[in-house]
């Protein structure tokens, strides 16, 4: 994705070492104002690495990042008058009402009265905390939490806001919500960094990166991902088979030639077929086995499966390195 405006993060060739240890390895990426850009990847592998080394609190081993036009490494200061983060674990004061909360993050922030009394009308208005400003924010639910601890990092107007797995053990409705909110700021011209292990959130980004123990294999928007050639290979096709027999279909589909492999959503199996089989046959062979088939149908690949795909991919080739 290019543009002709100054991009709210350019990463470029980003390292960070701890000791012999290489957390970050060659990282770039471009992140434009007002995207909520995800970023995703397997426990360990670097995201919140890359948070901190954005934000300045960690020094870069090599590359070069500039964020809201700050260089990290010379202007750390700046850049964290400029954005705003929270954390995945909430991070406020739980002995404080929301009240209370949102005036000592201002005072923090150097908030003048009038200027902290009409950000925290604002934020109260904007996130919906109206009915809860005297209720103290041990006695929140999670997502209420959560839209309190966003609202702290809003104070100051960030025009970029850092949001570590800001969902996690939320429950549905609440994680709707919250992107919900998200979505209408990003309206307003923020811009979000979003870390998350939901491929259901992954699929509301506007532009995702994929980050593997430590180097990024991949980074676009949902649908220019989904046609990576390593995503759908040539002369395969995705299929979608309803069976109210799921969890036997499964085993009897991977054991079907030209079915090269298969995994189970919901009440239905999504496999990676030849693009030349026969459904009609993939059907017949399923009824042979005493398999009832409702439905084939071909099937567009989702997030997870291009991250299942490229993970797969990267592990084969070290597999294949060590040998």
């Amino acid at each position: 994705m290019t543009s002709s405006t100054k991009p709210s993060i350019s990463a470029q060739h980003l390292v960070r070492r701890f000791g012999h240890f290489t957390a970050v390895n060659d990282v770039s990426f471009r992140v434009e104002k007002g995207e909520i850009f995800g970023f995703l990847g397997p426990n360990g592998s670097g995201k919140t690495t890359v948070i901190k080394m954005l934000t300045g609190l960690l020094p870069l081993s090599g590359g070069h990042a500039e964020v809201e036009g700050f260089d990290v490494s010379k202007d750390a200061e700046a850049v964290r008058e400029n954005i705003g983060y929270m954390s995945q674990n909430f991070s406020l004061y739980t002995d404080l009402t929301v009240s209370e909360n949102l005036t000592f993050y201002g005072r923090i922030y150097g908030l003048s009265n009038d200027h902290l009394r009409k950000r925290m009308d604002e934020i109260i208005e904007l996130n919906g905390l109206g009915p809860y400003i005297h209720r103290l924010a041990s006695q929140l639910s999670g997502g209420w939490k959560q839209r309190l601890a966003l609202g702290c990092a809003m104070l100051h107007e960030p025009k970029l806001v850092f949001l570590d797995e800001p969902t996690a053990g939320i429950d549905p409705v609440a994680r709707r919500q919250l992107w919900d909110l998200l979505f209408d700021l990003s309206g307003h011209g923020i811009t979000f960094f979003v870390t998350t292990h939901y491929m259901d959130e992954a699929e509301r980004c506007s532009h995702v990166a994929y980050i593997y123990f430590g180097q990024l294999i991949a980074d676009g928007t949902p649908d220019s991902l989904r046609e990576l050639p390593d995503v759908q290979p040539a002369g395969t096709l995705r299929i979608e088979i309803t069976t109210p027999q799921v969890t036997r279909a499964l085993r009897l589909a991977r054991e079907i030639p030209g079915v090269r492999n298969a995994t189970i959503y919901g009440q239905s199996i999504h496999a990676l077929v030849d693009d030349h089989y026969d459904l009609n046959g993939l059907r017949e062979e399923l009824l042979k086995r005493n398999i009832v088939v409702a439905e084939i149908r071909p099937l567009a690949p989702s997030l997870e499966d291009v991250f299942v795909e490229l993970t797969s991919k990267r592990q084969a080739e070290q597999e294949a390195a060590r040998e």
